[in-house]
């Protein structure tokens, strides 16, 4: 396929198409990708060319088949976002900024799946045609996913199955939905898939013969009828719809009634009911098989009567009754509403109403930090089958099937919600886990304050079906439980700075490490357990520093020889010891003091040896530590504790158990109240393996702190 052939294609239901633009919008396509190839192998520019192909097939606009020729541009190529504005307008550019799977971030950080789809979705409450080019972008790829390894094809159509293929259905595509559902299909079960196929094949010539016999029969029938029939066909066979009956209603291959199948389209509503009755008159109907999706129509705009009889022979028949505007949208779904004007494209008006679900995203995203919570709620509140329930003023809400009366209280409004404390319904007091039913009328009695009660968040409870719901319970809780939050942060954080001996450091700078401008903010989130305390240790540790550095040392009376593994600045072959008073470790903030005839004494610059002595200034040295991955480093630590028989060997099995020697050890207890004092020297390696084996014996039975002593 070359660009001359979607040209005539888009000319056929467009003849303003101006085919010049188009032209020129796949040459700068295909220079820009010049060079790249799928992984077909195929030039990329053929995926651009059958991207706006698929489009044209549903008769897009001009500028919806330009932005798919060009809509992997500014992601793929040198060629910028700005350029193909200043070139094709602003409504192209648009299009193709919604679509681009890198979504403009620009952060230098990898973009997960979850937060794509979040912004795909978001785009659509702007630009419905830009979810349509991805729904197309997608389906070509789903054509050509042969190209990718076995484990990338059921990702991607798993993805396909749980969201592309839903979003289709939900506006309406059934063209491209069948095809990504069977696609999927295919990759995900293919003995499934291949089964269903064959067992089709087998009977293909007998299933034509039996539709051509059916449709003869209702012919001749409905041409006594004062009606004029449009169209008598065989309905298409649909892989994964039969796959899905199959499983969801544990039935085989015999059991599915729409295997033969009928489409019947006529001019009117009316005599889509006259059919109808024909074809009941004609053939006994199947019991529970009959939907009329005309006086209901669905939430995609789709409208049918659907109807399975026993049809000639006995077998199971299904016929499909519709006019010819109702088929329309049941195969293009909103791309059937696309109007072309002089003034350009337009929606139709009548539609807005129809495609508010999209809007009403917006409404409540900000609530939803977590894209991955976004897109889950998209399978519950957006893709599951809809109810329509009233308020008591008569108004209409869309609700996803299952939905409870506290779903419907924050679907109205977050304060509804809130101070939900009952419900009627239909006049009734209802149960708050009553499922809300099609037709039902909705009144929430409320409280004049207070708010919702956490067991509403409990899955087992059944009370709370949406995320939307869910999300606005949860926000509420934080908001309220702030205070408390952030006191148990500031808690956790003094108690920590205790078991570290921490003696200096600024809760701004620790906020400021984990990215936190406000030191608040910080201490809710460690409240929250959003941020773990071990993850503070480990930075604290690391990272140890004081604001304003000391002047001046007094000598250590007692020092410990250790490996040379300290840089002097500007001294060399100099014994080098770390003062027992302070147990510096790497990571500390340290300075050197020249001491008498014993080389260089290392304390941390927060020991309380550091004085102020201006006749001691000459002695000071800066120091740096340049750790090898085998040095170890004598560091003091106490254990207070109730006494109990065993408690000094099971301490020295978690050091054992962590690879640490324990140098010396010692242990005091008062008769009088059975506390243990524990004193032990342990050589450690890091500051995360301090901080672990600290961990783990503040959990032992009886123990009721464990530290690091810093200072004698």
């Amino acid at each position: 396929m070359d660009i001359q052939f979607l040209v005539k294609q888009a000319q056929a239901y467009n003849p303003k198409l101006d085919a010049a633009r188009l032209t020129r919008a796949y040459e700068t396509a295909r220079a820009a990708h010049a060079g790249q190839t799928r992984a077909t192998g195929e030039a990329y520019v053929l995926h651009s060319l059958e991207v706006a192909r698929i489009l044209a097939d549903l008769h897009f606009d001009e500028d919806t088949l330009i932005a798919a020729l060009l809509h992997d541009v500014p992601e793929d190529t040198t060629t910028t976002l700005e350029t193909l504005r200043e070139q094709f307008g602003d409504h192209v550019a648009k299009m193709v900024d919604g679509v681009t799977k890198l979504s403009q971030l620009r952060l230098g950080l990898e973009q997960t799946k979850a937060e794509s789809l979040r912004k795909m979705f978001f785009a659509m409450a702007e630009e419905i045609r830009v979810v349509i080019i991805k729904l197309a972008d997608r389906l070509h790829n789903m054509r050509t996913l042969h190209g990718v390894k076995p484990e990338k094809q059921k990702r991607i159509a798993r993805e396909t199955l749980e969201i592309f293929a839903p979003l289709a259905n939900r506006l309406g595509i059934y063209t491209i939905r069948r095809e990504l559902e069977d696609l999927a299909l295919f990759y995900l079960e293919p003995e499934k898939y291949k089964e269903i196929e064959a067992l089709l094949a087998e009977d293909k010539d007998d299933q034509q013969s039996y539709i051509r016999q059916a449709i003869t029969i209702l012919r001749e029938k409905l041409a006594h009828e004062n009606l004029r029939v449009l169209e008598v066909t065989g309905r298409p066979k649909h892989i994964y719809s039969i796959y899905n009956k199959m499983e969801r209603k544990g039935r085989d291959l015999s059991q599915i009634y729409d295997l033969r199948a009928v489409r019947v389209i006529v001019e009117s509503a009316r005599d889509c009911y006259v059919v109808l009755g024909v074809v009941h008159n004609i053939w006994t109907p199947i019991p529970a098989e009959f939907d009329d999706f005309i006086a209901r129509p669905k939430d995609n705009l789709y409208q049918s009567l659907h109807t399975a009889v026993i049809g000639p022979d006995g077998k199971a028949l299904e016929v499909q009754i519709r006019t010819a505007e109702m088929h329309r949208i049941a195969e293009f779904g909103i791309a059937a509403h696309w109007k072309y004007k002089e003034a350009g494209t337009v929606l139709d008006p009548n539609l807005e109403n129809k495609i508010n679900w999209v809007r009403q995203l917006m409404d409540w995203q900000k609530d939803i930090a977590d894209a991955d919570v976004f897109v889950d709620s998209l399978r519950t509140d957006v893709f599951q089958d809809q109810v329509y329930v009233f308020s008591p003023k008569g108004d209409i809400y869309e609700m996803a099937n299952g939905a409870t009366p506290i779903d419907f209280a924050y679907h109205v409004h977050t304060e509804i919600g809130n101070r939900c404390r009952g419900a009627k319904v239909n006049g009734r007091i209802a149960p708050l886990d009553q499922r809300l039913k099609t037709g039902d009328r909705v009144e929430i009695l409320t409280a004049k304050k207070g708010g919702p009660s956490r067991d509403w968040l409990n899955p087992g409870l059944g009370l709370v079906l949406t995320t939307r719901a869910r999300e606005k319970i949860r926000h509420y809780f934080k908001h309220q439980a702030r205070a408390e939050a952030i006191a148990q942060g500031r808690t956790l954080l003094e108690k920590e700075f205790h078991r570290l001996g921490i003696v200096e450091w600024s809760f701004e700078n620790i906020a400021a490490m984990f990215s936190y401008k406000d030191v608040d903010d910080f201490l809710e989130a460690l409240g929250h357990e959003d941020v773990s305390i071990s993850a503070v240790s480990v930075k604290l540790l690391d990272a140890e520093r004081t604001v304003s550095p000391p002047e001046t040392l007094i000598p250590a009376p007692v020092l410990r020889k250790f490996e040379p593994t300290l840089k002097v600045e500007g001294i060399t072959g100099l014994l080098q010891r770390l003062g027992r008073c302070c147990n510096p470790l790497p990571g500390d903030e340290v300075i050197g003091f020249i001491t008498r005839g014993r080389g260089i004494t290392i304390h941390r610059r927060d020991c309380r040896n550091v004085l102020n002595m201006d006749t001691e200034r000459d002695r000071l040295l800066k120091i740096d530590w340049k750790q090898s991955e085998a040095a170890q480093y004598p560091v003091l630590i106490e254990v207070a504790a109730f006494d109990r028989g065993g408690l000094l060997a099971d301490i020295s099995n978690i050091v054992a158990a962590e690879g640490i020697s324990m140098s010396s050890a010692s242990a005091t207890v008062n008769r009088t109240d059975r506390m243990a004092k524990i004193s032990a020297t342990l050589e450690i390696s890091s500051a995360d393996q301090l901080t672990r084996v600290l961990k783990k014996i503040d959990r032992l039975q009886n123990v009721l702190e464990a530290r690091r002593v810093t200072n004698s």
